[in-house]
């Protein structure tokens, strides 16, 4: 194996092996445990024995993070959500509706005067693409939770091809929008496209504190599906989500509901706007929530 990945195991497994630290563990050696633990230990048979005694067996820490091993030893992020956006785009084409909703999304990022902007579950990197040619960007960041998904954005961004004035401005990060992460703080806006529909109600509790309690940008952008659409689409069955791995799909008043208890709750202003086409009865095939501060 390359040498870094080697080094990663041994600065995991020698405390764990001793079955001591000589120092004070902290939350902070959740975060460490998980970064040299990235790609191998969320699926290692031992994982739980490891964990435990790299925490020094600190209940608090170790539950904390078996939960986000958890996260990462679930084949969804990596093998299916890729295949899944794929199936959602299949269902949307004829209707060329993620162009028009990276259109108004980024159309709405410029109005707001953004200049840094983090793009939460960025998938494969569209709206980033779209961002690099702004000038009034100055600062892009995507964050996602699937390896996967990082990979295919680095490819179709070019990342190792663009120009250094151009490479600087983005950054992709993995992470999960369950917890909080301080790399997170300090931007301009944030845009959430089609992700909180993938979110059980626990994590979207928890996704909802990670962006407007603890990172807190002054602009958020979140589009979702409008359920009232999805009997334009011949090929949906009734009663179906758009694809498999939603969790939910809200109709209109129920979306406006939740973010109008968003913003009350952690101090923003909220607006509502459809994307794509509008019909007088059924609304857009997507809406969208623009929070403020």
């Amino acid at each position: 194996m390359p040498l870094h990945v080697l080094l990663s195991h041994l600065y995991v497994l020698l405390p764990v092996l001793d079955n001591d630290k000589h120092y004070w563990v902290s939350d902070d050696e959740v975060e460490k445990l998980l970064r040299h633990g990235a790609g191998w230990l969320a699926t290692h048979p031992q994982r739980d024995v490891i964990t435990r005694r790299y925490l020094k067996h600190q209940r608090s820490l170790f539950t904390e993070a078996l939960a986000r091993l958890n996260d990462e030893s679930d084949p969804e992020p990596d093998e299916v959500a890729v295949a899944h956006a794929q199936d959602e785009a299949e269902v949307e084409r004829t209707l060329s509706l993620n162009d028009q909703r990276m259109g108004t999304v980024l159309a709405a990022l410029l109005a707001s005067n953004a200049q840094t902007v983090l793009d939460l579950g960025c998938g494969e990197g569209r709206l980033l693409k779209l961002l690099l040619k702004e000038r009034q960007i100055t600062r892009v960041v995507g964050v996602d939770v699937s390896h996967r998904a990082l990979e295919i954005a680095t490819e179709n961004l070019n990342l190792e091809r663009l120009p250094p004035m151009v490479k600087e401005k983005i950054q992709l990060l993995h992470g999960s929008l369950m917890y909080r992460d301080a790399r997170l703080a300090g931007f301009d806006a944030a845009s959430v496209v089609e992700v909180i529909e993938h979110l059980d109600r626990p994590r979207l509790a928890a996704f909802e504190r990670v962006v407007f309690e603890f990172a807190r940008p002054f602009t958020v952008l979140i589009t979702t599906p409008n359920s009232e659409y999805n009997v334009k689409w011949e090929t949906l069955p009734a009663g179906k989500f758009r694809h498999k791995d939603h969790r939910f799909e809200w109709s209109r008043s129920q979306f406006e509901a939740w973010a109008r208890g968003l913003a009350e709750r952690f101090d923003y202003n909220v607006r509502f706007a459809p994307v794509g086409p509008e019909d007088a009865i059924i609304g857009s095939p997507t809406q969208m929530a623009v929070f403020s501060r």
